[in-house]
């Protein structure tokens, strides 16, 4: 487990009563518009667990729409944030499963950009700290912590060397590294943690590699591009 700095222990500057279920869903819903590359046209959430029983009295509901708003935790405007997403032409769609997940606290959100549609399924864990566990039927995980790379490629010898290389020449250092596929020689997602932040030209970089279909970037300390 990579080191969490002492303020992510005690707990965010938050606006809401949980911090697990309003900071941590705030988070959530902005790692999940980066992963999109902007403010979703349409959003489906679905809840799973203590999210799906209690979404409404905590506001996670909000929270969620906030965080996808790009809004921080600490934000008077989260709980207006379904009128605003209205406001700004974004559709949102809340339901709850019964279904019992992995964490309590769980949320899939299905968002449409464009001809763009990602699903990123992830947790909040406490202290307004997330997981995410899946984006897009593959099975990864990262928290958002650290500024963070999602490639998505074809699966075949080579690729993940020819991306660590890219770093490699950068003097940059890979914190943590997942990889899954859908199938052999199918496509795959290399997730990477970095220790620092993520220029622009090595994800171009990156981007020019055979086989290398998307990039996502995520740094939620970082403005959004």
């Amino acid at each position: 487990m990579r080191f969490k700095d002492v303020f992510s222990i005690i707990g965010p500057s938050m606006i809401g009563p949980s911090s697990s279920h309003t900071a941590g869903a705030v988070r959530l819903g902005r790692a999940a518009r980066r992963i999109l590359g902007g403010m979703p046209e349409r959003a489906d959430i679905l809840f799973y667990g203590s999210f799906a029983s209690t979404y409404r009295g905590h506001g996670t509901d909000l929270a969620l729409v906030a965080g996808l708003l790009d809004l921080q935790a600490d934000d008077a405007g989260i709980k207006d944030a379904l009128e605003l997403a209205e406001e700004a032409g974004m559709s949102v769609n809340i339901t709850a499963s019964a279904l019992r997940p992995a964490h309590p606290n769980t949320a899939q959100i299905r968002l449409r950009r464009g001809e763009r549609e990602d699903t990123v399924t992830g947790c909040s864990i406490g202290g307004g700290n997330i997981e995410v566990i899946g984006v897009n039927r593959f099975d990864v995980k990262f928290t958002a912590s650290y500024p963070t790379l999602l490639i998505f490629h074809g699966d075949r010898p080579g690729v993940i060397a020819e991306v660590t290389d890219v770093f490699r020449q950068a003097g940059a250092n890979i914190g943590y590294m997942e990889v899954d596929r859908k199938s052999r020689s199918g496509d795959a997602l290399t997730v990477l943690e970095m220790d620092g932040p993520i220029s622009g030209l090595w994800t171009e970089r990156i981007l020019r590699l055979p086989d290398v279909r998307r990039v996502c970037l995520i740094d939620l300390a970082a403005k959004e591009e």
